[in-house]
């Protein structure tokens, strides 16, 4: 930097900090608008609404917490998608994590070509989610649906995948379970590789076996990562909506098979226009979605301080 000549005086620290705090914030300023306008002012609207009855065409009514009495109280569908959207939940996570481990650990080596086969395993993560239901949709039809000409081909009689109220929600589960291994195994296989290679080798020459090694090293050092995986599994679960909708259109079919929380917000906002009952509806899926976070981050948090 050039001395200052003379009679010019050299700004003071406090002057630096105060230019730069307001280049910082003109910097800032863009993104903070477009929080304020499509994050903080929806989630506020919504809350508003949440507390009157609107049905997009007369002015919005005050009705105080009708709308979340009626949810617990009157409205039987409200436990009927509740218990749908637990099953749900269920059936995708274990499958995910599991096969997103054992996928994760194949591809965590050092072999020719393993970088095609890392290709392979992450094509479903860039396909879109309607888009697969509806390929599904044509592999679980029942009379000429592929997997049911797989089974009959071992003796196995068709299975109602998608007539029948309890494989339908199996297999949407089978749906989410293939969009979600891709992304977990990426965070899966991420934190793998970022585990010392000396922890194995010391293992190795200790006597350790793979599947000893994966279990006293791996899982351990990658509890963050494992952490991650199921807090976006149950938010992306009880949040289904797309893929159940195109799987088995927005009725939630059969009967109440596939009617999950995301299919009832969707019938009273968009069909019924109950505005006001489906944004105390959204509200109660935030405060589920909030408390399991809060239940995973804190085991999570305890597992670390006992490691």
């Amino acid at each position: 930097m050039d001395a200052p000549r003379a009679g010019e005086r050299r700004p003071s620290t406090s002057a630096l900090a105060r230019r730069r705090a307001r280049a910082g914030a003109l910097f800032v300023a863009p993104n903070v608008v477009a929080v304020a306008v499509f994050l903080l002012f929806p989630l506020g609207y919504s809350l508003y609404l949440s507390f009157h009855s609107w049905d997009l065409f007369s002015p919005p009514r005050f009705i105080g917490l009708d709308n979340y009495r009626r949810l617990f109280g009157d409205d039987p569908l409200f436990y009927i998608a509740l218990r749908n959207t637990a099953v749900f939940t269920v059936l995708t996570l274990v499958p995910t994590v599991v096969i997103s481990l054992v996928v994760a650990a194949l591809l965590n080596r050092k072999l020719a070509g393993i970088g095609v086969f890392r290709t392979i395993a992450f094509l479903p993560l860039v396909a879109s989610t309607v888009a697969m239901a509806v390929v599904f949709r044509f592999i679980f039809a029942t009379e000429d649906g592929l997997a049911n000409l797989v089974l009959g081909r071992v003796g196995i009689s068709a299975v109602p995948w998608l007539t029948d109220p309890d494989w339908a929600l199996v297999s949407l589960s089978v749906v989410s379970v293939w969009k979600s291994v891709p992304f977990a195994t990426v965070i899966l296989l991420a934190a793998m590789q970022g585990v010392p290679e000396n922890l194995y080798e010391a293992a190795r020459i200790d006597g350790a076996g793979p599947v000893r090694r994966f279990c006293s090293i791996t899982l351990p050092l990658i509890r963050g990562a494992l952490s991650f995986v199921f807090v976006i599994t149950i938010i992306n679960t009880v949040q289904a909506f797309d893929q159940a909708y195109a799987l088995t259109g927005g009725n939630g079919g059969p009967e109440t098979g596939t009617y999950v929380l995301g299919i009832m917000l969707f019938q009273n906002a968009f069909r019924f226009y109950e505005i006001g009952y489906a944004a105390a509806l959204a509200w109660i899926i935030f405060a589920i979605l909030l408390l399991l976070t809060l239940i995973q981050l804190r085991l999570a948090g305890r597992s670390e301080v006992e490691l």
